[in-house]
């Protein structure tokens, strides 16, 4: 007798294959001895279509809602039935007497395993493969500590209710607010409050009034200090009050009031969950989201150097301590080697900020794996996303950072100045980072402000009387709250508990993909479309409270603390409270993006939308769906090579130019009306070298001059 082994992708049922012994390859599977490995494609089974239902909901009828089975029925996924077919005549075969499900160890992946034996019939019994790396080692010591399947009842039930919800919640009032408004409108439980805080942000910017400000400094000879009012801001908006306080300090001598001394220990960073890594890999490298989703799989699943990706706990597990100098060592090559050898030479310091069982759910933390590493194999960004992850993993057996600071007060004739000095007495885990003590901000970007001031200070002491020397005046400008980038919008979307890790990035792109927010640059601006829409939906579902609510019951679920059928209960409410908020609403939608094109078929104004290939039109009427190519967008600027005007586009990084016939490529300067010259030197010169001989019309003229030359 046989185990059926469920992996949900092919290229790990190959290497789980491999490992048990299975080597005769089939179309759909691999057999062994002992083992028959198969895999799914992703969901193979998913929730039934509404005309699955009923026929007459194939057509969208705002009448026909809500739509709200009574039980939530299962199909086939029409593009890949052909693997499923093959699974459940595996399932049938006399000699499979037991199924290892080994789909991704997550609510995700426990899903779509139980869908495909809900719908298949399964009735024997099943264990579950649950482990957080793609190693042999990994994969051997998981096989050898098979779980019960049916303890993860909970997380399946979990996930059921989650894609239920998403199905009822979503499908309802995105068919309502398409059949009211007469434009597709997509709205959903976790992505519409993500829009509504990227609206919230633009509202602010939008209100924002702009004020002028100067700020005074005094330089006292051996140090300089800083004015602060009463309250503690030293900003001043009187532009008399600046020029007042100048002349009344200028040349008077004060007090110092205070000298505070301290020893400061900053401790390391934690390891990494993905929405971490996420922000991190935003910030420093302008990874999207799903980018950097896609490049951990990779790094997980192909070449098997970090654990599961798909967490959201920042500690480690016990049963790791005795496997953490095994991959220090692993990752102990090249640019980490001075870095990781010295901890291998002494016991590793083992804190609670590392190791703490308490707070670890289905998964650890993101580390490197024992696979010994060739980072010649890595691609450019994978190899970014493996220095973010090893660094931290090193990290986190480096002693604090220590460094004293000294604050000091002076009064001037009832006037009080304060200066931080700082000195790095030990630059700890920080030696990790190259010593670099700057630190990021709460929305994720990056400071020049040390966490270390470099500034050095004279020995003082208090009663001491020092001298203004001169009043220095600097003029500011009060600046508005910045965009969301990635990294922010995921610290916001975290902060209230919309979407897991895993989803987060999905749920960010089908904003983009729905035409309600854009990426210009690095940071997500609302569009028109998005706008209106977030004014369309209900005020209950814009704001993140209430889909917050529902991601903390599915985890109650999930951990046998909630029921099933209470939860749906509540969405089913809601889906109707939505549906008929829709129907009896007054107000109106106008496409933000109507063209001055014609459809040449029916004649109706097209709409533009960007995409990939660039902007498309397309023709918003039913039963028409005319598409093309829209107007291209022609620059001032001439090819370098060919001397046609380049075509001007705009990608992740900004606004660029393209020749389309060269495919020279140049980057805009900020303000999006100069060319960047060291780019543009730089990209002649890549772009200039042949890739053989009479391939480049510029060699040819170049090569025939010097051949004249020669010749006289």
């Amino acid at each position: 007798m046989k185990i059926l082994v469920l992996a949900e992708k092919p290229s790990v049922a190959r290497e789980i294959a491999r490992v048990m012994g299975c080597q005769d390859k089939q179309k759909s599977y691999i057999e062994g001895p002992k083992y028959v490995v198969t895999w799914a494609l992703g969901h193979l089974v998913g929730l039934a279509e509404p005309e699955e239902y009923n026929s007459k909901f194939a057509t969208w009828a705002l009448e026909d809602l809500p739509i709200l089975p009574e039980r939530m029925n299962l199909k086939v996924l029409r593009e890949t039935s052909q693997q499923y077919k093959a699974i459940q005549q595996l399932m049938k075969r006399q000699d499979i007497e037991e199924l290892i499900v080994a789909t991704d160890a997550a609510r995700e992946g426990e899903l779509l395993a139980r869908w495909i034996l809900n719908m298949a019939g399964w009735k024997k019994p099943f264990r579950r493969l649950w482990i957080s790396s793609q190693t042999d080692k990994a994969i051997k010591e998981g096989f050898a500590a098979l779980k019960p399947g049916q303890e993860f009842d909970r997380l399946y039930e979990s996930a059921r209710c989650r894609a239920e919800a998403d199905w009822m919640i979503g499908l309802n009032v995105t068919r309502a607010l398409t059949c009211k408004y007469g434009a597709p409108l997509s709205a959903g439980r976790v992505q519409t409050p993500t829009l509504g805080m990227i609206i919230d942000r633009e509202s602010e910017i939008v209100g924002f009034h702009s004020q002028d400000f100067d700020t005074i400094t005094a330089d006292f000879e051996q140090f300089q200090a800083g004015w602060r009012g009463n309250n503690g801001d030293g900003r001043i908006f009187d532009k008399e009050k600046t020029a007042s306080l100048s002349n009344k300090l200028s040349g008077q001598s004060g007090r110092i009031t205070k000298v505070q001394k301290s020893e400061k220990m900053e401790p390391h960073p934690l390891a990494y969950d993905l929405t971490e890594l996420q922000r991190d890999a935003n910030r420093k490298y302008g990874f999207s989201a799903k980018q950097t989703s896609s490049l951990l799989q990779r790094l997980y699943e192909q070449h098997k150097l970090v654990t599961y990706p798909r967490t959201d706990s920042r500690y480690l597990t016990s049963d790791m301590t005795d496997t953490l100098k095994e991959r220090l060592d692993s990752v102990g090559v090249g640019p980490y080697a001075s870095l990781a050898r010295p901890l291998l030479r002494k016991q590793l310091s083992i804190t609670k900020r590392i190791v703490d069982d308490s707070k670890v759910s289905d998964h650890h933390a993101i580390i490197p794996t024992e696979q010994i590493v060739l980072l010649n194999g890595l691609s450019s960004e994978e190899r970014k996303l493996y220095d973010l992850i090893v660094r931290r993993f090193i990290s986190l057996f480096y002693p604090p950072a220590r460094y004293d600071t000294v604050a000091v007060t002076v009064s001037v004739e009832g006037e009080s100045f304060y200066v931080k000095g700082t000195t790095v007495k030990e630059a700890g885990w920080r030696e990790v980072y190259g010593g670099d003590m700057s630190s990021d901000n709460e929305d994720g970007s990056s400071t020049d402000e040390p966490v270390a001031s470099s500034i050095k200070l004279p020995e003082l002491v208090e009663g001491e009387i020092v001298r203004i020397r001169r009043c220095m005046v600097k003029a500011g400008r009060t600046q508005p709250p910045k965009r969301h980038n990635e990294a922010s919008l995921l610290t916001q979307m975290e902060k209230y508990g919309l979407g897991t890790p895993a989803t987060r990035a999905d749920i960010i792109e089908k904003l983009v993909s729905s035409d309600t927010i854009e990426r210009q640059g690095n940071l997500l601006h609302p569009t028109g479309k998005g706008k209106q829409l977030i004014e369309l939906v209900s005020t209950q579902l814009r704001t993140p409270d209430l889909t917050a609510r529902w991601e903390a019951d599915l985890e109650k679920i999930a951990r046998g603390q909630g029921q099933p059928e209470p939860f749906l209960q509540g969405i089913r409410s809601m889906a109707q409270e939505l549906v008929s908020g829709v129907k009896v609403s007054i107000a109106e939608y106008k496409p933000h993006n109507v063209s001055s094109s014609h459809c040449p078929e029916c004649g109706t104004r097209m709409l533009e939308k960007k995409s990939k290939r660039g902007t498309l039109l397309i023709c918003p009427a039913d039963n028409c769906g005319y598409t093309r190519a829209g107007e291209k967008r022609l620059s001032n600027r001439r090819c370098p090579q060919c001397h046609k005007k380049m075509e001007l586009k705009e990608g992740k990084a900004g606004l660029f130019v393209q020749c389309l016939g060269c495919g020279i490529t140049e980057t805009m300067d900020k303000d999006h009306k100069h060319i960047n010259k060291r780019e543009q030197q730089k990209l002649v010169q890549q772009y200039s070298k042949p890739e053989s001989v009479g391939s480049n019309l510029g060699e040819l003229l170049k090569a025939a001059m010097e051949g004249q030359q020669k010749g006289k």
